[in-house]
């Protein structure tokens, strides 16, 4: 739906932890995910020296679930905005987090701070979906 915010999980090259809401994430296919993600964030940074990252996904009806993955820049910069790049992650691993004891009745919600962040919202979304069909 677009409406869930996935944590992206990334080390430093000191071995720090690091997690990144993203919100412009696609599927390519059953093997890979495509996201958007600013060239100066930390996590990017991380991403492309450690390669190896973890997404995780919480939503309603009991959606709990990481991925473990080797992530690439596909395109940097993005089509949409200059400061964004686009980065695949390809599947190693999928692993259930759903426990016995709670179930997940909500993901993290989000909503657009101007219609500006929603129009750029809008395209790197529609950039993503783009790159699933043509990489």
């Amino acid at each position: 739906k677009g409406e869930t915010v996935a944590v992206l999980a990334t080390f430093s090259e000191k071995g720090l932890p690091h997690t990144t809401p993203i919100q412009s994430v696609y599927p390519k296919g059953l093997e890979s995910i495509l996201i958007s993600i600013h060239k100066d964030h930390t996590g990017y940074h991380n991403m492309v020296w450690q390669k190896k990252v973890m997404i995780c996904f919480l939503d309603e009806n009991n959606v709990a679930y990481s991925i473990l993955g080797r992530a690439g820049v596909v395109r940097a910069p993005s089509n949409v905005h200059p400061l964004m790049n686009v980065v695949r992650i390809d599947i190693i691993d999928i692993k259930s987090d759903r426990s016995v004891l709670t179930k997940v009745d909500s993901g993290v919600r989000w909503s657009y701070t101007s219609w500006e962040a929603e129009e750029l919202s809008k395209g790197l979304l529609n950039e993503l979906k783009d790159l699933a069909q043509t990489l």
